[in-house]
């Protein structure tokens, strides 16, 4: 029976996946897309027209990108509370800025407006949100630079909604179409046309030159498209022209250009992955044109919350109802925003209020609060009864529930949850979850599902912390991060009698105030030791200490605590062994100053073996991604071990981009099914930790060509400087819970078997070595178990049509024998050399290959991607051609830049010029012939002899020196797709 709960959560969930988070399709309208500003924007009405006026203008543009099929139906704008109320604005409901389909905010390093989607997932996976600047959506002169911003919202919901991909890549913006032709800008369609410049300053530029190593244009070219264009695609590449009103499709599609697009999706257009889309499967073109789009402005409120607390008798067991206190009153102590309204209710058999709404004024009502927490049990369990007094906690001062909070917390079975889903539905209300214990409800988190609340799994090892870990992540989703409580430290373990429990916490200087050091223990208080940088010590009588059933003991630094580490010591002074844990809390040290922040997900909140999880965590510091931390996450079943993996951003496994500061993982060690908690552990060190730059943002555009050919430059985009990017974060520190997921579907133990492939190898490389005609390949070991352990055996495949090296017809490419080559330990980086027969040098040739990891199994991992290999023969140098300075770049009729030789380039020997010796005397000495003779045929052989032994030498190191200076090779010349 449990079984079946866990099959039917999990097809709730897989239909609410269809539609996206809280977004619905209803006969192609998007409806409920969430628009949030961030509270520190100041009021500004022109931003909130100019979000209505983006959004119809993105309806009308959507409807005829996607063929008639989708369109803008209803879009939700939440409004700060920062802001002065109006009549207009609605009350929020389950809205949140946290959830936002899109956030208006600035970034913290003020430079550049560009817009971004941010995307952790793979081809076809739905992204995370959509960042707008209010520069980007109220200032009129970037619309030459991104295009209308109806266009921009358009191109990037295409990535937030459908998991498609740019078809530009500033990383590398030029590629080898083949053959004789030129260098062309990377883009989608090929149809675009343009010049190519290399700006000197000011109005001035020059033809581009092509570098002769790479047969690419230089570093520096710009490609500068005409503002008039015959093509209609693609709305990923460059939206902003006026003749773009498509996506590429499978007629028009560039598979030779070096973008994402191409590398993510496996060579397929952004139309045929939108056509595989669930949305797509459950929509037909429309016949008449949409209506404009409702757009509703909505506002958030205090923050107004009723702890549902569950006090049937099974909560005496394991120590779960002063595990409970503990946790709660961190919460309230510690954790809830000030200025929040706060009420209680107990549930067991039926419900009773504890106390009605109280604001947060100060430390003295959070004391208060904290005396309403249960301490008795009693029997029964009716979680309707319990959520149905929140409501009228809440209705006792307001006239609706629309956008309070419920936290509920139970450990028992109900068969009768069921009975309340339609009225909290109805409600407006959002429902966060805590089951603790293995036994709790199997639909509580439907509750949570329904109303867009957050979901906790606690298990009865007291040593996880687990509970304190769920009641400190319940931030009210506002998006004001000066005001968020962040977690440094949770550690709890069993100590032996006299034995210590020992570490250290970081305080980097984005943190430090209200910070709290708590310390929790199970029997008999501890000795206490606490050392701050600066050498200050506290002990347990600095504390104060509970020694209640409560058994806690809470020390809060005055003022902003001391950047650096701050050591514990923790001492179990009695006879036998206990469980003794430390949380420490705290907020951001300055307003204008963001602290780095993780945030964890999972693709989905539910999992069907032997699917793999995969998690992500995002760690971040005013939406700029952080990079070199050490990012480890234990997931705990309710019944087992709990398992320990680092995650990573190195762009292999599950990780799509590398250096974008969101680390991941596959997780495949499932030992039975049920719920699992997710705990992240963020750890960073001083001069490893830096800042990063978004990838992935909307092209900013260098200028146009005009129809008079003249070319009109927009101003250089904005960006932040490397000093800026990369000034010393410190050593950091952070611990978050990422909520939980439920497994259905895992066998017994015991007869388990190896189900799991290798991952897919995502960074194939391949260089040609024009010496010896040897193609060396190079990539990163995966495992065994996608990326954990070790594979068996390598298949490569080579073609001239990288069609033919995807999924369907993968079996059917040439086969590259790859006799010899070892398989390494995932995560070692693995080189191979390898010659075709018959194999003819031509320039321009393309030559692509892939590959694909097999394990003991014969589990058989995802083709690669695809690397390209293009023949570049050598060619002669010419001299370098003079500059030619012009206001107006001019192009051949075809559009491709020709640079013309000035006559230093031309190499020629005049023909009335006679070659002169210094001595022209015929007559020399027999003897002295003989002896040159000689000493010629001598040194001739010498050079033979050390020729022959150099060219052996490089023969025996040519797969050393070739194949390890792969990476090194300049990246426009090294086609990675």
């Amino acid at each position: 029976m449990a079984l079946n709960h866990w099959l039917l959560l999990l097809l709730l969930q897989v239909l609410h996946e269809v539609t996206g988070t809280r977004v619905k399709l209803n006969m192609g309208g998007f409806e409920d897309v969430v628009i949030a500003i961030n509270p520190q924007i100041p009021e500004d009405n022109k931003m909130v027209d100019a979000i209505k006026d983006m959004v119809k203008e993105a309806s009308t543009y959507l409807f005829s990108a996607t063929r008639q099929r989708f369109y803008f139906k209803t879009v939700k704008v939440i409004i700060p509370s920062t802001w002065e109320p109006k009549n207009e604005y609605q009350r929020v409901t389950t809205e949140s800025y946290d959830k936002a389909d899109v956030i208006v905010a600035d970034h913290y390093l003020k430079h550049g407006d560009d817009p971004y989607t941010l995307q952790y997932g793979g081809c076809g996976e739905p992204g995370r949100y959509i960042h707008f600047t209010p520069n980007f959506l109220t200032n009129d002169k970037l619309h030459n630079a991104y295009g209308p911003r109806g266009r921009v919202f358009v191109h990037e919901w295409a990535h937030l909604r459908w998991g498609v991909f740019d078809e530009y890549n500033n990383d590398a913006p030029f590629y080898t179409p083949g053959g004789d032709n030129l260098p062309e800008a990377t883009r989608c369609s090929a149809g675009f046309t343009g010049q190519y410049i290399f700006p000197l300053g000011g109005k001035s530029y020059r033809d581009c030159k092509i570098d002769h190593r790479t047969q690419l244009y230089e570093h520096g070219c710009l490609f500068v498209p005409k503002r008039h264009q015959d093509t209609a695609a693609s709305i990923m590449y460059l939206q902003s022209l006026p003749s773009v009103t498509q996506f590429c499709d499978k007629s028009n599609h560039n598979i030779k250009a070096t973008n994402l697009q191409n590398k993510m999706c496996n060579y397929r257009s952004t139309w045929e992955v939108i056509m595989a889309s669930p949305d797509f499967a459950s929509s037909s073109p429309i016949m008449v044109p949409p209506p404009d789009p409702t757009v509703s402005l909505l506002q958030k409120q205090d923050r107004v919350l009723c702890l549902v607390l569950d006090v049937s008798g099974s909560m005496d067991a394991n120590n779960r109802t002063v595990r409970l206190k503990q946790a709660a009153e961190i919460f309230l102590l510690q954790v809830i925003e000030a200025g929040s309204w706060v009420g209680i209710v107990t549930f067991s058999s039926t419900a009773a209020v504890k106390t009605h709404l109280k604001q947060i004024s100060n430390d003295s009502m959070r004391k208060t609060l904290t005396e309403y927490l249960p301490t008795r049990t009693t029997r029964g369990t009716n979680i309707c009864s319990g959520v149905r007094s929140g409501f009228q906690v809440f209705l006792h001062k307001y006239g609706s529930t629309k956008g309070c909070e419920i936290v509920l917390l139970t450990d028992g079975e109900d068969t009768a949850i069921s009975s309340c889903f339609d009225e909290v539905q109805r409600s407006g209300s959002i429902i966060h979850t805590i089951a603790l214990g293995s036994n709790a409800t199997k639909d509580l988190e439907t509750l949570a599902d329904k109303t867009g609340g957050l979901k906790f799994s606690i298990t009865d090892s007291v040593d996880s912390n687990s509970l304190i870990d769920a009641f400190s992540g319940l931030s009210s989703g506002s998006g004001d991060i000066s005001q968020q409580s962040i977690q440094l430290e949770s550690r709890g373990q069993s100590v032996g009698s006299q034995d210590q429990l020992n570490g250290i916490v970081t305080i980097d200087k984005t943190v430090g105030n209200d910070t709290f050091f708590v310390v929790t223990w199970g029997t008999s208080p501890p000795e206490i030791l606490l050392t701050d940088p600066k050498g200050r010590e506290y002990t347990e009588k600095d504390f104060a200490v509970d020694n209640t059933n409560v058994r806690t003991a809470r020390l809060k630094i005055d003022g902003t605590a001391e950047t650096g580490e701050w050591i514990y010591s923790i001492k179990n002074t009695h006879s036998g062994a206990q469980v003794i844990s430390i949380t420490v809390t705290t907020r951001a040290a300055s307003a204008s100053v963001p602290p780095l922040i993780v945030k964890s997900y999972t693709k989905s909140d539910t999992n069907k073996f032997p699917s793999p999880m995969v998690i992500y965590a995002e760690v971040s510091q005013g939406f700029l991604p952080v990079i070199g931390a050490k990012v480890t996450v234990t997931v705990e079943p309710e019944i087992g071990t709990p398992v320990e993996l680092e995650l990573y951003d190195d762009g292999l496994g599950a990780d799509i981009l590398k250096n974008d500061g969101i680390y991941s993982r596959y997780f495949t060690s499932f030992r039975g099914n049920g719920r699992h908690n997710i705990k992240v552990r963020v750890q960073g060190k001083d001069q490893t930790l830096r800042r990063s730059r978004r990838q992935s943002q909307a092209l900013y555009l260098t200028g146009f060509v005009e129809e008079d050919g003249q070319i009109t430059m927009n101003p250089p985009k904005p960006e932040p400087t490397d000093d800026e990017l990369q000034t010393n974060l410190g050593s950091v520190s952070r611990v978050a819970s990422g909520g939980s997921f439920v497994v259905s579907g895992v066998p017994l133990e015991n007869t388990i078997t190896d189900v799991y492939p290798p991952s897919k190898i995502s960074d194939l490389e391949v260089k040609l070595d024009e010496d010896d005609d040897h193609f060396c390949l190079a990539w990163t070991a995966p495992g065994n178990d996608y990326d954990t352990g070790q594979a068996e055996r390598y298949e490569i495949k080579m073609s001239g049509n990288p069609l033919e090296l995807r999924h369907g017809t993968f079996d059917d490419a040439t086969s590259v024998n790859t006799t010899g080559l070892a398989v390494e330990i995932s995560g070692v980086r693995q080189m191979f050399r390898y010659k075709p027969h018959n194999f003819t040098k031509e320039n321009g040739t393309s030559i692509y290959f892939a590959i694909r990891a097999i394990d003991g199994s014969s589990n058989v991992g995802e083709v690669s991607n695809i690397a390209r290999a293009v023949v570049l023969l050598p060619a002669l140098p010419p001299t370098p051609a003079s500059p030619v300075t012009t206001s107006t770049a001019h192009t051949t009729p075809d559009d491709k830049y020709s640079v013309s030789p000035t006559p230093d380039d031309k190499h020629t020997t005049p023909s009335n010029v006679k070659p002169t010796c210094a001595n022209d005397t015929n007559t020399i000495n027999t003897t002295m012939e003989t002896v040159i003779i000689v000493c010629a045929s001598a040194i001739i052989i010498c050079a033979i002899v050390s020729i022959t032994v150099c060219v052996l030498r490089k023969q025996r190191y040519r797969s050393y020196d070739t194949c390890m200076d792969i990476t090194a090779v300049n990246k426009n010349a090294l086609t990675i797709l």
